[in-house]
């Protein structure tokens, strides 16, 4: 159990006043935690501080050999004014995952959750009344060592700061275009493509910036090895409903395990469809368009929880899935999703934790 010590600001943000143009990412909360890591003492001095700029010195470890990683999750009001959060420990879990690979101290599970709601306790009036709206919150840790050597830090920092978002989908769902990349790989065994650490994300962006130059909104990443088998779109997992079974790459080493991928495979079983995890060759799936079969096509992640795809292009072979409208399982799952996550539908999973009142 942490022992954190509030500071509140004095000097409280103008709140957005229009929460239909609150974009992502753009404008932050009133405060951020903080918690100090060193080498023999372990994690210590937990706090809730007005947000605001760390002082680095220019050889602080991070700069230079990237040791860091993040999360991604999102508090939500319901219409009965509670705070919830969903599926936390699972994002904490996946924390522990990627503080193991980059040779960072993990953070407790209950210590991290127990962070998370004590912020968002006390910014509670930044979580948006909107519907669709929610409040974005970014864990992360940094090594801040000072010193040139690539090595692992002795010291760290762990800190939480949060985000008021609009709503994904402000003007409907709009199914993208996707181009499957077959040059850049975006990780390959042994790596890190498991964990979410900025690395990935940074060695993505050329690909993104050509695929969007034309006209595609996502690259499909192959495997890194083969670059054969389907595994990320963007930064989100995918899934293709061929002939009435939904496939999705396995989460062996090089495919982030999210936890929207996670929670709608346990959805899809319910609702009795058959899930394949395992390897799925980009020409299998644009055999199965080509024979009618590629049903549906969608993205999972944290942000958009499914964003469909109406159209995949490969060596500059067009698949066309539908009829470039959302699909009737992708529909059905962000429904569910968005239900539970809003206070919308009843949360028969036991995946929703509320944020209590204490601060």
């Amino acid at each position: 159990m942490l022992d954190i010590k509030i500071t509140r600001t004095a000097a409280p943000k103008a709140k957005p006043t229009d929460e239909t143009k609150l974009g992502f990412g753009k404008k932050f909360s009133d405060h951020m935690f903080v918690m100090d890591y060193t080498e023999g003492e372990g994690w210590h001095d937990a706090r809730i501080v007005p947000y605001g700029p760390f002082e680095l010195d220019p050889a602080t470890v991070v700069f230079h050999y990237a040791q860091e990683i993040f999360e991604g999750m999102k508090a939500y009001r319901t219409a009965d004014d509670t705070v919830q959060l969903f599926r936390p420990d699972c994002n904490a879990k996946r924390f522990q995952d990627s503080a193991d690979r980059l040779c960072i101290p993990k953070i407790p599970v209950e210590d991290y959750i127990q962070a998370v709601k004590a912020l968002v306790d006390v910014d509670r009036d930044w979580v948006p009344h909107t519907d669709g709206a929610s409040l974005y919150i970014r864990p992360f840790i940094f090594a801040n060592d000072v010193g040139l050597g690539v090595h692992a830090s002795k010291h760290y920092i762990f800190c939480i700061i949060c985000a008021p978002s609009g709503a994904y989908y402000a003007e409907g769902i709009n199914p993208v275009r996707i181009y499957v990349e077959d040059e850049y790989i975006r990780a390959a065994p042994g790596l890190t493509g498991f964990t979410k650490c900025g690395g990935n994300y940074a060695a993505s962006i050329k690909a993104g910036e050509l695929a969007e130059e034309q006209g595609y909104a996502q690259v499909l990443w192959l495997d890194g090895v083969e670059k054969k088998y389907v595994e990320e779109v963007g930064s989100m997992n995918i899934m293709f409903k061929i002939d009435g079974k939904v496939y999705t790459a396995a989460t062996v080493g090089t495919v982030l395990p999210g936890v929207t991928r996670r929670s709608c495979i346990e959805l899809l079983k319910d609702w009795g469809y058959e899930v394949v995890e395992g390897k799925i060759a980009i020409a299998d799936i644009m055999a199965a368009a080509r024979e009618g079969k590629l049903e549906e096509v969608f993205g999972t992640g944290t942000a958009a929880v499914v964003s469909p795809v109406k159209e995949l292009v490969w060596k500059g072979e067009h698949a066309f899935i539908g009829d470039g409208k959302i699909g009737p399982v992708t529909q059905k799952l962000y429904d569910t999703m968005t239900g539970m996550q809003w206070g919308k539908l009843p949360d028969t999973k036991g995946w929703i934790v509320p944020v209590e009142k204490k601060y």
